[in-house]
């Protein structure tokens, strides 16, 4: 069977946790064996206790036989002290053997039946020692020899013998209970550790199974490898050539684009100057032979082909301005990056103070809440980044609202995070991604703008090794946050490593 990890993680783990249920359930048991050996040893001293409380209370019994007896047959009132002393002991031994066999589990009818008893054959005891007092000696001694007394205590014994024997019978069916339960723990214990046994000899051969096949695996992705890499090194030079090739015809469309630009807005300037002497030559008709110049002709000079012309020129000067876009970040985007270390906070002092004439004419503030740290990256890129937020952060202010901007840095997920948060417009939901899209713009087109900052600034946080991240609400403003790494990651293909021969902005 060839094992894969999933399925060796499964049968893993279910054999754990088979051996896992079984080592609990044993240990259960024994707490539980434990806790009927505990309940066992109690109930020993239990039935300890009750024969010691009836042997106690037959003693009471006896010494006030004894007392009673010498002091008819003597008349000495020293012969009564064990009986007074009984007198006032059998009540408490009655008792103390009562609770002892109620918390042992006996019956309560018995220990009635022997309290009747013994306080039957105590008042027989006070009768013949009241009779002796009162001078009737042989009444007293016949009520002895009637026998109700030794009856009584006759009685009294069989009660205390029955009281032990069904003591002793708990206590056996309890011992029983516990040898059973013990044997049954015992050969339980004996089957889980055999099947632990068995689980941990079938993980080890699963395992031994899924390393023997892993490492089969390993020698064979070894084997792929070794041809692997040189096709990765093909096909990774394949795909800079085409990057290459891609990012040349980029430049030469976009370049060779300005040489009918400019033709066209030369053309345009010509046919400026040129409407210009027909609408003079029109003007003169005019005022010489009014009736060559119609409406329409006078409409076409003064409105109609300066507004065309218009159009033009608005047009031309916008793919001019693109073009150029463009052209600016192809050369940024092959330009290669430089590591240095750059003190954010002196660089972010001098982008505040070149945007102050637009923060003052805004009526905002700029605030910055230090420390921001020192990274080891490219100055001219994180000058491009941060400039281009904080212009708009400023350009996109909420008319009506004084401007309020906070710049911020912290460290998030091992990475800078700095923070330009603003009061502005804000951006809708739906607008999120589409703000850093080439030439997609959100909101009222009311600012200067191609559409092209936002696209760049992310492209370079990311050839820098970080990204650009962004949180708004329309209406409410907006949270620009900047992640860069401590120092800028190794060169990336996209800086011409190969040497390619750099293309550079001809005259159109």
């Amino acid at each position: 069977m060839t094992w894969t990890e999933a399925t060796f993680g499964r049968i893993t783990l279910a054999l754990t946790a088979l051996g896992f249920a079984l080592l609990l359930a044993l240990g259960v048991a024994f707490v539980w064996l434990v806790q009927e050996t505990r309940s066992y040893a109690a109930a020993v001293v239990a039935t300890q206790q009750i024969r010691v409380a009836a042997t106690d209370l037959l003693g009471v019994l006896q010494d006030a036989e004894t007392g009673q007896r010498g002091y008819l047959l003597t008349r000495d009132p020293a012969y009564l002290a064990p009986f007074t002393d009984a007198e006032s002991r059998y009540d408490e031994a009655l008792r103390d053997l009562a609770s002892q066999v109620t918390a042992d589990g006996g019956r309560v009818g018995p220990q009635r039946e022997l309290r009747i008893q013994v306080e039957a054959k105590m008042a027989e005891m006070r009768e013949t020692v009241r009779l002796a007092q009162a001078g009737d000696q042989d009444a007293a001694l016949a009520m002895v020899r009637g026998g109700r007394g030794k009856a009584l205590m006759d009685e009294i014994r069989l009660l205390l013998n029955g009281v032990e024997e069904r003591t002793l019978a708990r206590q056996a069916g309890r011992s029983q209970s516990l040898q059973r339960t013990g044997g049954l723990l015992t050969w339980s214990a004996i089957a889980g550790l055999m099947v632990i046994g068995l689980v941990t000899l079938g993980t080890l051969r699963i395992a031994r199974s899924y390393t023997r096949d892993l490492g089969a695996a390993q020698a064979a992705l070894q084997r792929a490898n070794a041809s692997l890499e040189q096709r990765v090194q093909e096909r990774t030079g394949s795909l800079m050539a085409a990057n290459e090739e891609i990012q040349r015809f980029a430049y030469i469309v976009s370049h060779d684009l300005r040489a009918p630009l400019v033709n066209v807005m030369g053309f345009t300037q010509e046919l400026e100057t040129a409407i210009g002497t027909v609408r003079e030559v029109v003007q003169r008709a005019e005022s010489e032979a009014p009736q060559l110049v119609t409406q329409e002709v006078r409409d076409a000079v003064q409105e109609d082909i300066p507004e065309a012309i218009g159009f033009i020129r608005s047009s031309t000067n916008r793919m001019d301005r693109l073009i150029g876009a463009i052209l600016a970040l192809f050369r940024e985007g092959r330009r290669r990056l430089t590591p240095e270390p750059v003190a954010l906070q002196g660089l972010l002092e001098g982008i505040s103070g070149s945007l102050q004439h637009q923060l003052d004419h805004a009526g905002a503030e700029l605030r910055l809440q230090p420390p921001f740290p020192t990274l080891q990256t490219d100055r001219l890129a994180i000058e491009q980044i941060l400039g281009n937020l904080l212009d708009n952060a400023t350009k996109y202010l909420q008319p009506g609202r004084p401007g309020r901007i906070l710049v911020r840095a912290r460290r998030e997920a091992g990475m800078h995070a700095i923070d330009v948060v603003d009061n502005g417009r804000g951006i809708a939901t739906r607008d999120h991604a589409r703000v850093f899209e080439l030439f997609r713009r959100s909101g009222p087109q009311d600012q200067k703008g191609e559409g092209i900052g936002l696209a760049h600034t992310r492209a370079l946080a990311r050839r820098m090794g970080g990204d650009i991240r962004l949180a708004s609400r329309l209406g409410e403003g907006s949270v620009f946050t900047l992640l860069l790494p401590d120092a800028l990651p190794a060169p990336d293909p996209a800086s011409n490593p190969n040497g390619a021969p750099q293309l550079e902005d001809q005259p159109a």
